[in-house]
């Protein structure tokens, strides 16, 4: 692989391998896609960060998968980020929000200062609750959805504990987002890696294996938050730096945008499937108005623009 600083792409999946010991990874770099979602609500900092980490732990979770439809992953919680839902689409469309309680997040401590990209708390942000990972295909498949108890220091522990209890996979991942430039725009970045057994599994697994999955995690680890936001850092040379000596292999990446699948055509339809009384007290109104709480783009209907699906 290369190893000159070339300029640097934003908003893709890397996909990766080290060959020798059948490891296979992805690094996630998020500019204006991840600028765009944060950007669109008025969340405070702590808020922003949390959700920009569920984003960029969809994106790399999603990249894992082999499906056609949507991924997404969403927290449900007690503490101040009450809810945080993420999406992926097969397409690499990406979206989010969160849900939260200002005055309990208000009357929090502050923060002690801490590096650019570092992960914030979930204890103490999200609380107790569950995270879910699900993937829906359409209609005519049925679902899959993976629930775990949330239980770790940042949502990318949470994560690792769900692959170690419900999934059996050995996998590593790193998160960052932080704000970046004069503008301080949004930026995110994410690492995974995954041990991926050869066909048949193994009887024993061979110490030079055992060694190198050791050896590759302690290298992921020393990547830093600000590497991973860095927008002058390919992801070339970043890979480089921390794998050249296990000879990482880079394959052709995936892009990703911000897109949400919000259309009046759609959220007009939701609107008529509504039962015959709700649809009477709309009515009532001139104008019914609709916000999606993912982009926060507004939607207005006149009260003669919608009807029932049965009328």
């Amino acid at each position: 692989m290369p190893v000159e600083n070339d300029p640097p792409p934003d908003d893709l999946v890397q996909p990766f391998q080290i060959d020798p010991f059948a490891l296979r990874g992805r690094l996630i770099r998020l500019g204006p896609t991840i600028d765009r979602i944060l950007s669109q609500h008025d969340y405070p900092e702590p808020v922003a960060t949390m959700l920009g980490e569920a984003i960029t732990l969809a994106v790399v979770l999603a990249g894992a998968l082999k499906y056609d439809g949507v991924f997404t992953l969403q927290t449900k919680s007690d503490g101040p980020v009450r809810l945080l839902v993420a999406d992926v689409s097969t397409e690499g469309a990406v979206r989010g929000y969160a849900q939260y309680d200002r005055d309990r997040l208000a009357s929090m401590p502050a923060p002690s200062p801490t590096k650019r990209g570092a992960s914030p708390s979930v204890p103490d942000l999200i609380g107790a609750g569950y995270i879910a990972f699900t993937v829906d295909q359409g209609e005519d498949t049925e679902r899959y959805q993976g629930i775990v108890e949330l239980i770790g220091a940042n949502l990318a522990e949470c994560a690792q504990h769900y692959f170690r209890q419900s999934e059996q996979i050995q996998a590593g991942i790193k998160l960052a987002v932080a704000r970046t430039g004069p503008a301080g725009a949004w930026r995110a970045g994410g690492l995974m890696l995954q041990r991926v057994p050869p066909e048949g599994g193994y009887t024993v697994i061979p110490d030079d294996v055992e060694d190198g999955w050791r050896r590759a995690m302690v290298l992921m680890s020393t990547a830093t938050p600000a590497e991973l936001v860095d927008p002058e850092l390919s992801p070339h040379l970043l890979l480089f730096r921390l794998f050249h000596d296990e000879g990482v292999r880079v394959f052709d990446t995936h892009p990703i945008e911000a897109r949400c699948r919000c259309s009046r055509e759609r959220i007009a339809g939701i609107l008529r499937s509504f039962p015959m009384e709700d649809i009477d007290d709309m009515q009532k109104d001139p104008v019914t108005t609709v916000t999606c709480e993912f982009c926060n783009t507004r939607y207005d209907f006149a009260a003669d623009e919608f009807a029932p699906l049965d009328s």
